[in-house]
């Protein structure tokens, strides 16, 4: 085990309940060892892990866990226990953290800390733990079994967080869950009542037939940026990603006011984004990067389709035909951003009208409106 400074204290043994008597090991060892593989989460592990060796007479201020995690931006997750409370937060590490590096800052604050590296696919984790008083030598001895004992339900966890970190990288977070709670037979889902935005770039086809591979995916990239932000930070998910267009969802939680116009807010924030980088690029030299956006509030079926073998969690219905084919008049229509009637009758938000258009494959007229501003 390695120790920060402070870890070294007076050589007192532990007292009971460290070691049950009716068990072969000490009650915290046999608890690694017979359940804590089930621990349905990180945090639940380190909770009940932590609450385990204050039983076991182990004088802990805090403790924390720090798992690698094989995400395009968070490279760590981090969950800190406090033993006063028993309350468990969890921090986020990116590019360039040392490993653990937040449990250090935090559990540096409770009191003398030590810790010990494991190894667990696809990277390493860390535990370490914060003190009430310099540890003793006999307790950084039951600390480093724990560590040992750890190992294994921990290379479980790790497991089981690096699937669940892959598939919200590659499905968005709902999508995700609802995979990893076993949803994994086609032609199953369910209907659900969401605003949809679709947005796609402009011309882009003809700026991809004159611009160098790399330049066009730094451009994609960026255009990507400002949609997926302004999606998030509004509650919305991004479902995919198609050539140069998107595909997003803001699901009723609440009251379909509210996903309306987190909606509405979302595609406001694409604009604005789009705007500060269409000037970046002027001052690069580069050509801007024109998009259309259109908004449609209906129902739609959320789930499995595709081949036997070959799945695509998605959304299908006619609401996403109508918000597709409504994205394909912005142009026409020279709008950068469309919003169908049944997301208006949903809002107060100012809009204007534009009126009644026919949309390919669609039998109703769309009442179309925009952005009072735009």
């Amino acid at each position: 085990m390695r120790h920060r400074e402070g870890c070294a204290g007076k050589d007192d043994s532990l007292q009971p309940p460290w070691h049950d008597p009716s068990m072969d090991l000490p009650a915290p060892l046999a608890w690694l060892v017979d359940e804590a593989g089930t621990s349905p989460s990180p945090e639940r592990f380190l909770a009940d892990l932590g609450g385990h060796l204050l039983a076991a007479g182990l004088p802990l201020a805090g403790g924390a866990l720090t798992l690698a995690a094989p995400h395009p931006i968070i490279t760590q997750h981090t969950w800190l226990w406090r033993a006063e409370t028993g309350a468990v937060v969890e921090a986020l590490g990116f590019a360039g953290t040392a490993l653990g590096q937040a449990g250090r800052d935090w559990l540096g604050e409770l009191g003398p800390a030590c810790e010990e590296t494991i190894g667990t696919a696809p990277g390493n984790s860390l535990l370490a733990w914060a003190g009430t008083r310099p540890f003793s030598s006999s307790e950084t001895d039951s600390l480093r079994q724990v560590t040992r004992f750890a190992a294994a339900p921990l290379a479980g966890l790790a497991a089981r967080a690096t699937l669940s970190t892959l598939l919200e990288a590659y499905l968005g977070r709902r999508s995700a869950a609802r995979v990893q709670a076993g949803a994994l037979s086609r032609s199953t889902g369910e209907t659900i009542r969401a605003a949809l935005l679709c947005a796609d770039l402009r011309d882009f086809t003809a700026l991809s037939e004159a611009t160098e591979p790399t330049v066009i995916i730094a451009a994609l990239d960026a255009w990507f940026d400002r949609v997926a932000g302004a999606v998030h930070a509004f509650g919305g998910e991004v479902l995919k990603f198609i050539g140069d267009g998107v595909l997003a969802i803001f699901p009723v939680t609440g009251t379909p006011t509210e996903a309306c116009e987190a909606a509405l807010r979302a595609v406001t924030a694409i604009r604005a984004g789009m705007a500060h980088l269409d000037a970046t690029r002027a001052n690069q030299g580069l050509p801007p990067l024109p998009f259309g956006a259109a908004l449609h509030f209906g129902d739609m079926l959320w789930g499995n389709i595709g081949a036997a073998d070959r799945l695509d969690f998605t959304a299908i219905g006619p609401a996403v035909n109508l918000v597709s084919r409504l994205e394909g008049l912005c142009k026409p229509l020279g709008r950068n951003i469309l919003v169908s009637g049944s997301v208006a009758a949903e809002t107060t938000m100012p809009l204007l009208s534009l009126g009644d258009y026919e949309l390919r494959g669609i039998a109703e007229p769309c009442a179309v409106f925009t952005l009072a501003e735009n």
